[in-house]
Formats: structure tokens, C-alpha cells, sequence
């Protein structure tokens, strides 16, 4: 984080500043700013977040003797480091976030992206993050840090000497994405899909259309909105880029698109494809697997090049990504039993792309088993959706499909009904009974996908499935 004194620090967030020790208004701190006293350094600053199991006050002693310089809290703790009081760190937080990213933009080099989508959030972003970081200092999210905690701890990492800024916008809820990417205004914003995902919490595919347009909205007048021409509710957002005087850059498979993909061929070392950008074209080969990944990386590319990065170097650094991220089409095993674990997350569309991939990437005397857990946050639409998974594994001819959990029972009993009735669907209750089932049935030349949300957790039978075959 840029270094401000204590006395800023307490200006820029409103709140009241209590000193400790040797410390003055203007001892001056400048580490990282972190909820988790597990991770504080010295010079550090925590942010005493109250939680729904514990109290980050309780940890504030914690992070002192790990070497903070500083806490945000919501009330004074009997600790040996200087304090700043709030009536609510998490609103603190985002102030904070809001007011350096002005600090550093004033500079005038400072770029911020913002990404959002149902699907593909957190592989376009390291993908873009990989293709910039050669351009100059880069701050992206570890892992999938994108809600109202995690984007401004992002955002907070940034220095008088960053360059670009990539912002990963999640949400459950309308008006998340606008409170969070209206806390910088990004130069360049990328959509990715409107699709089902967090459905049960946005109220529909219109209220989610409704809410990743919201970035649309936050992105500051002359600035650039890359879109997916080739979902029609994600093109149709063109118009209110116009009517902001923003400029619309677009990527897909469509031939009218401003990025776009062609001759796209799938195999088990990756994804092959040719891309166009204003007439010249140059292939590409993502070693990341999964056809659905192409429209990531041309979302990557549009945005890198929307900033300044030439083809030629957006293509050649985006195919040096080995993995989109842990967890997501993770590639484990060995040649004999080949893992792909994908369970960190898991929506409608993310599970129709991986069984796919699953059904491309096997060949001949190889056979398909997808062990599948429930997807979250459908709300009303959740059993519609499981059952349309379920009649897409047999649709797909996926030989062995492996259920786990009761959320995820509809799969199974739709696969039964829709002809896996001679031992091709199996139901286990727990990852436990799954893991000792898959010992015993997994053989030579089995290519096994993992995949469900992260609150099912079958990323850890994945793991173990991926260690027992290596």
C-alpha cells in the first residue's frame, strides 16, 4: 500500500485515531492491509472484521504481536498497537480503497480493469494479469478475493508504481458490483456472461443482467467496455457504453466480432485457435484445458490490447498460463488416470462447459467419469438446473456419473430417468463413500472430471483422487 501517516490515515476514513507507544500523527505505515491476523507482518495493517463464527477484535493482540503497525476496528481493544475507531471496518475498508486508488491515479499512470460475469471471472483476470505484468506493476485478486472484503483488499495493494489495476467483480445481489467497481471507476471493463449463476440471489436472468450491467455504468466516460458479442444480453449493454460515451470493444466467436476465435480445436494438452484483431490474424494454444477458456483469453486480449499491448505480445504471454487457477480444470493424475479437478465453482453454464470438455478430451479405448456435486445459490431454479446437468452427463454418453451429496441427489435421479439405469449413474452421500467407490472402479485410460460449487467440496476429492493416480 502507498504510505500515509496515522493522521492520514484516520482523515482519509473517518475515524478516531488512538496512538500507542512511540507512536506520533505522523509515524508514517505503508504494509499490507489484511482481515486475517494469521497473515500480519510487521508494519502491517489489520482490520478487526466482525464475522458470523468469530471476531476479528479478539485477534487484534494477535496482530500486534505479529508486528502491526495499526488496527481499524469498531471499538477500542486492550492491545499494543495504535488504533483507528469506525462504526463499521467494512464500510472503512472500501473508503480506504476508494481514496487510494485516487491517491496513485493523480500520479497519472495508474490503469484500473474491471471483469465480471457469471462464469469465467478469475481466468480472464489471471490470464490479463499475465499478459500485463510484463507492461509494469500489475495488481490482480489472489485467488477469487472479489467481494465487498476481497476487491478492496485488493485494491489496496496498489503503489505509487503500479501500473494496472485488474479488478474481479462478484456478486450475489443488485448493487454489489456497482458499490464496489464505483469505488474506482474502471479505465476498461469487461463482461464475460449473463448467465445463472447466484440466480436464487439476484432474482432471475434479468436481474443478473441487470447487475453485471452495473459495471458498464461505473466505467468512467472515455474509457472502454469489452463485451461478449456473442451472448446477446451481454452485446445488448453496447447501448449504455454509447450513452455514456464509452467506447465498445467486442470478443467472440462471431464473425463480426472485434477479437475473435476460429478454427477452435480441443485436446487433452489444451486448446488450439486462430485469432483476428482488425484483419490480422495469429494462432493461439492455451495450455489451459477447456474450449469455454477461448472466450476468456479473447476477453484477456481485447482488454490488453484496448490498453496498448500489442497482439503479438497479448497472444504470446497468454499461452504461457499452465492452469486458469487451483481448482478450476486443474489437471492431476497421471497418463494412466487423468484428474481434472474443477470444484471450486460451479454454475449451470461452468458444468455444461466441463462435461463437454470432459467428452473432448476422451479418446478412443478412454472412458468418461464425471463425479459431480450440487451447485449453490440457484434458489427457486435449482432443481430445474441439476436436472438439466443430469440429462445433459447422459445426453453427453458420460460412461460413469458419480453424484455426491443430497443437493446433488436430482442429478442422479434425472440420469436414471433419462436411461443410466444399468449402473451408469451411482449416488453417494458423502465424498468419502464417493473416494472409496472410485478406488475401486477406477481403471487404465479413465479421464475423470471433478466439479461442483466450492461449498460441496469435492475440490478435496479431487486432490485425493489426483494424488492416489499420480
Amino acid at each position: 500500500m502507498i504510505a500515509l501517516t496515522l493522521t492520514q490515515f484516520a482523515d482519509a476514513i473517518g475515524g478516531e485515531l488512538r496512538l500507542t507507544g512511540a507512536d506520533t500523527a505522523e509515524t508514517t505505515v505503508s504494509g499490507t492491509v489484511d482481515t486475517d491476523s494469521r497473515v500480519i507482518g510487521a508494519g502491517d495493517i489489520f482490520v478487526a472484521k466482525p464475522g458470523e463464527v468469530t471476531d476479528g477484535h479478539l485477534f487484534v493482540a494477535v496482530a500486534a504481536q505479529a508486528g502491526a503497525a495499526l488496527a481499524i476496528v469498531e471499538r477500542p481493544v486492550d492491545a499494543p498497537v495504535s488504533q483507528i475507531v469506525v462504526p463499521d471496518v467494512v464500510d472503512a475498508l472500501a473508503t480506504l480503497a476508494r481514496f487510494v486508488v485516487s491517491q496513485v491515479r493523480s500520479l497519472g499512470r495508474l490503469r484500473v480493469i474491471g471483469i465480471t460475469g457469471s462464469n469465467g471471472k478469475t481466468t480472464t483476470k489471471n490470464m490479463l494479469a499475465r499478459i500485463l505484468e510484463a507492461e509494469g506493476e500489475t495488481v490482480a485478486p489472489r485467488a477469487s478475493l472479489n467481494n465487498e472484503v476481497g476487491a478492496p483488499l485488493t485494491m489496496l495493494r496498489v503503489t505509487d508504481d503500479t501500473a494496472f489495476l485488474v479488478s474481479e467483480f462478484g456478486a450475489s445481489g443488485p448493487g454489489e458490483i456497482a458499490r464496489l467497481a464505483g469505488l474506482v471507476e474502471p479505465d476498461v471493463s469487461v463482461v464475460l456472461m449473463v448467465g445463472m449463476a447466484h440466480a436464487g440471489g439476484f432474482g432471475g436472468i434479468e436481474a443478473t443482467f441487470a447487475a453485471k450491467s452495473e459495471l458498464v455504468h461505473a466505467t468512467r466516460p472515455g474509457g472502454v467496455a469489452v463485451l461478449n458479442i456473442d451472448d446477446g444480453r451481454v452485446a445488448s449493454m453496447a447501448t449504455i457504453a454509447t450513452a455514456r460515451d464509452i467506447s465498445v470493444r467486442s470478443f467472440g466467436r462471431s464473425g463480426t466480432a472485434d477479437v475473435r476465435a476460429d478454427d477452435v480445436e480441443v485436446s487433452a494438452s489444451g486448446t488450439r485457435c486462430v485469432v483476428t484483431i482488425d484483419g490480422r490474424s495469429l494462432p493461439l494454444r492455451l495450455q489451459v484445458l477447456g474450449e469455454h477458456h477461448v472466450m476468456n483469453a479473447l476477453a484477456a486480449i481485447a482488454a490488453a490490447t484496448a490498453l496498448g499491448v500489442s497482439f503479438s505480445d497479448s497472444v504470446a504471454r497468454v499461452e504461457t498460463l499452465e492452469i486458469a487457477e487451483r481448482w478450476r480444470m486443474e489437471p492431476l493424475g497421471s497418463e494412466r488416470v487423468r484428474i481434472i479437478n474443477d470444484a471450486y465453482n460451479a454454475s449451470p453454464d461452468s458444468m455444461a462447459a466441463a462435461l463437454r470438455t470432459l467428452a473432448q478430451l476422451t479418446g478412443p479405448g478412454e472412458r468418461t467419469v464425471a463425479v459431480l456435486g450440487a451447485m449453490s445459490e440457484l434458489g427457486e431454479y435449482s432443481e430445474e438446473e441439476h436436472d438439466r446437468v443430469g440429462l445433459l452427463a447422459v445426453r453427453l454418453r458420460i460412461q460413469r456419473i458419480v453424484i455426491v451429496g443430497a443437493d446433488a441427489r436430482r442429478m442422479f435421479l434425472e440420469a436414471i430417468s433419462q436411461g443410466s439405469w444399468d449402473g451408469e449413474a451411482v449416488f453417494f452421500p458423502d465424498a468419502d463413500a464417493a473416494y472409496d467407490y472410485l478406488m475401486g472402479e477406477l481403471r487404465d485410460g479413465d479421464r475423470v472430471l471433478v466439479k461442483s460449487s466450492n461449498a460441496a467440496g469435492l475440490r478435496f476429492l479431487g486432490d485425493r483422487l489426483g494424488e492416489s493416480f499420480s
